[in-house]
């Protein structure tokens, strides 16, 4: 056996082992954890009641401040590599009997979450280090500047926010459509429960197209006037949205629609379809 099949096949028993799917479920409790405290922050903030960055990075420091906080960073950090190492896997083994087009398009899909769940990742890896909320809360409009500042930088922003809005798209469309039905075993999608944890998962794949749908407008909108603190990701988007007639009813609401999203990936865990 060559050592490129010697690789594929050790790929496909990493893929197919009870270890790796145990991982994936503890990866996806902690996936579910930031997106329930990121929730809770929207509502209170929503309140009036406190302020706090409305994104991993606010959620990760939430953590932080409570007991035991430092353990629970870790863990996330380690679940989320354990995604990572899910979504490689899904990248170079899987989806090879697809034809060329599903193929690719499985592999952004997957390319595209093993970054967020590696960046989720490293932020939990430096706030337990110590990283400052107030440095990382620069970083979107830093690259944004630098991007502008290149001889084609307002395209490469409006491309960064087009990626955003065709990922906010595909997250509604998800929703909207059922499927994410796919990501429940037929013992989660039946019963009771199982209309729960859909309709759950409806409602939270609908309201997080919507959030990383303003995110995207964001951008566009820097790209269109040349200015970098028009920017923003999630926290920025969300604030923005607090600034609007009604805002607090539409924050809560989105907040609400993130918690369900929390809460399908805890059921997800549980009744694990891969």
């Amino acid at each position: 056996m060559s050592v490129k099949g010697a690789v594929e096949e050790a790929g496909r028993k990493a893929d197919h082992s009870d270890l790796l799917d145990a991982g994936i479920r503890v990866g996806l409790v902690f996936y579910a954890l930031v997106h329930l405290v990121i929730a809770w922050l929207g509502l209170q903030l929503s309140l009036g009641h406190r302020e706090d960055r409305l994104d991993h990075h606010g959620a990760l420091h939430e953590l932080a401040q409570h007991a035991f906080g430092a353990a629970v960073l870790w863990l996330v950090a380690a679940g989320m590599a354990v995604l990572v190492v899910w979504r490689a896997l899904e990248l170079f083994v899987e989806h090879r009997d697809e034809d060329t087009w599903d193929r690719w398009g499985h592999r952004a899909t997957a390319a595209a979450k093993g970054m967020a769940y590696a960046l989720i990742g490293a932020s939990a890896f430096s706030v337990v280090l110590g990283d400052s909320t107030e440095r990382s809360g620069r970083t979107e409009e830093t690259w944004t500047a630098r991007l502008l500042s290149l001889p084609a930088g307002p395209w490469l922003v409006a491309g960064v926010g087009l990626g955003f809005l065709a990922y906010a798209v595909v997250m509604s469309w998800r929703g909207l459509s059922g499927r994410h039905r796919k990501h429940l075993t037929a013992e989660g999608r039946h019963g009771d429960s199982g209309t729960l944890y859909l309709l759950l998962g409806t409602i939270g794949y609908v309201a997080k197209g919507v959030a990383f749908g303003i995110v995207g407008g964001l951008f566009v909108w820097a790209a269109s006037t040349h200015d970098p603190a028009k920017s923003g990701g999630l926290d920025q988007a969300l604030a923005r949205v607090l600034q609007q007639p009604a805002g607090p009813w539409l924050l809560g609401a989105i907040s609400v629609g993130l918690g369900c999203y929390g809460l399908f990936q805890l059921a997800r865990a549980r009744h694990l379809s891969r």
